[in-house]
This record gives C-alpha cells, sequence and structure tokens, in this order.
C-alpha cells in the first residue's frame, strides 16, 4: 500500500471485519472474505493488518504506446497516443477473455516489474514529441488495483496529461468516486444486458456496471464496447436493449450532451481462452446490430471487421 493511500483511503472503502476473523474487500460485487495474509480471487488485493489492501501495486505487466482510438476510444482526441500500462488481475472470468494470461494471473504466474507513479508519468511527458497524451489505464482490469490508478492519475493531471480508464465496470461506486477527479476519459465493457450471463458465466453484476457507467458519464467522456459472442449476446433484441440503455443516461457531461452520443463499439469476437468451441462473429451480423444500434444513437462502430 502506498504513503498517499494510507493517509486517504476513504471511510466507504475501509474494510470490515466479520465476526473478528474475516476481513471483507468492498471494491467488487464479489466482496471476498478473507483471512490475514489471504488474496481474494482478483489475484490483487491482499487482507493485510486488518484491512483489504492492493497487492499489485504499480507492478506492471505491460507497457505500450497505443493509438488512442485502439482503447477503443473513437472521440476522444482522435489521431492521438496514450502509454497504455497494465499490471495483473482481475474481479471476472470471462471465458472469453481476450489478454487472460495477465487478467487470469496472480504475482507468481507472470513476469512483471515495479514502477513508481511518478517514474510512469515521466515516462508519458517523454513521448510528448510522439504524440502521446497521457496514460491509459487498461490490459487487466485497472479497478482492482484503483490506488494505483488513482495515485498515477492525479500526478499525470498535475503534469498537463490525460488519463483513460478501460474498465469492465464491475466496481462499487466508491471506488468510482475516489477516480472521477482525474479520469478524462473511459470505455467500459458491457458484456450483456442479461443478469443471469453476468452471474453465472462470468461471475460479475449487471446492476454494478450499468451504475457504474451512469455516474461515470455525467463526469467525464464516456464511450461502451459490447464485444458480441455467438450464443451469448447475439440477439438484436439484446442490442437494442443496450443502446436504449445508453441513449436514455441523464446528466451526461458537457461534451457528449446526453447519452445518445455515447459512442458504442459493437466488436467481433475470435474463439480465445476457454472458449473455443464456436466460429468467430460473423461479420454480417456486426454490422447489422451496428443499424441496430444506429436507432438509438448517434455514434456506432463496428470493431474488429
Amino acid at each position: 500500500m502506498s504513503e498517499f493511500d494510507q493517509q486517504h483511503e476513504p471511510e466507504s472503502l475501509a474494510a470490515g471485519k466479520e465476526s473478528g476473523k474475516w476481513i471483507v474487500c468492498p471494491v467488487c460485487p464479489r466482496h471476498c472474505r478473507l483471512s490475514e495474509g489471504q488474496t481474494g480471487f482478483c489475484n490483487g488485493r491482499t487482507a493485510s493488518g486488518g484491512r483489504v489492501v492492493c497487492a499489485n501495486y504499480g507492478r506492471i505487466t505491460s507497457l505500450a504506446l497505443d493509438s488512442v482510438e485502439k482503447k477503443p476510444l473513437a472521440r476522444f482526441y482522435p489521431g492521438s497516443y496514450v502509454l497504455s500500462v497494465g499490471s495483473y488481475g482481475c474481479s471476472l472470468r470471462c471465458p472469453f477473455c481476450q489478454n487472460y494470461e495477465i487478467s487470469y494471473a496472480g504475482e507468481k504466474d507472470i513476469s512483471w516489474r515495479q514502477i513508481r507513479p511518478d517514474q510512469l508519468c515521466r515516462q508519458a511527458l517523454s513521448l510528448k514529441s510522439r504524440g502521446c497524451i497521457g496514460l491509459a489505464f487498461t490490459y487487466n482490469e485497472p479497478l482492482i488495483g484503483w490506488e494505483f490508478v488513482r495515485d498515477t492519475a492525479r500526478l499525470a493531471h498535475e503534469a498537463g496529461l490525460k488519463n483513460v480508464l478501460v474498465s469492465n465496470g464491475c466496481a462499487s461506486l466508491a471506488v468510482l468516486e475516489e477516480l472521477l477527479p482525474y479520469v478524462d476519459a473511459m470505455n467500459i465493457d458491457l458484456k450483456s444486458f442479461r443478469p443471469e450471463v453476468y452471474r453465472d458465466l462470468l461471475g460479475g453484476d449487471l446492476e454494478t456496471v450499468k451504475a457504474f457507467i451512469a455516474r461515470a458519464a455525467r463526469n467525464c467522456h464516456m464511450e461502451v464496447t459490447t464485444l458480441i459472442v455467438p450464443g451469448m449476446n447475439d440477439r438484436e433484441e439484446e442490442i437494442r436493449d443496450i443502446a436504449a440503455f445508453i441513449a436514455g443516461l441523464a446528466n451526461v457531461n458537457q461534451d457528449q450532451t446526453d447519452g445518445r452520443h455515447i459512442p458504442l463499439h459493437i466488436s467481433r469476437f475470435f474463439p480465445r481462452c476457454q472458449m473455443t468451441d464456436r466460429p468467430p462473429t460473423d461479420t454480417g451480423l456486426i454490422y447489422r446490430l451496428c443499424d441496430a444500434a444506429a436507432e438509438y444513437l448517434e455514434y456506432v462502430y463496428p470493431g474488429n471487421c
């Protein structure tokens, strides 16, 4: 845990004990009950000293200069670049995960190196001549290590850099409130609009993600991605439900006016990780679903086509 975190952890995120034996992690809907020294399901948070702390703080597995469109962000400083950074671990277990080598991993499963927030900011500043406008917290699930995101993003803002968050959005609003002052843009994966898919297949909670998107859209540039997996979420009715939800968001930030101006990326699935039992998503279906979503939204983009 960082010195900043020790001094500034909000009361709403303080982990409580249950029956004097367990420490409950408050970050995601799993609410892992951990004994001292035990690591949670996400592989990134550990019970230590009577609280649940960020165990992957500054432990970096992936670092690359990416185009902002790759996040994907279609309408946030197009043509620019961000220094993308990832650690290990995730609060979900999507069987189709594209980055499962790091998102399924713990500290002993993959190589990592330690980087301080100030070092990361200096590296991003050194890349300004190559079009870098800031940092993107991505690749694994950054919210399980939200303290590192907060500390780094705060320094980045002080240096005049932008901050991007690419996340599954399956975290408490208390975590979000800690990050919102420092995050300029987000892309949130809305993986399905059926609660049972989140609950039974992914190990998450749809209502948590919806609330996260709705709150974040009030303060920063928001874009949403839905990966179309054959047999899971490829019905036109479900995509219409997703698009209608986004279009209906109220009190959206000033640069997007209302929910209809939040971009939706509808992306093509390829067999990956544990889900190799089905073919890639039909390209024609992606474009048909884009047309359906466009009845509700101003900006809809096909992905991986």
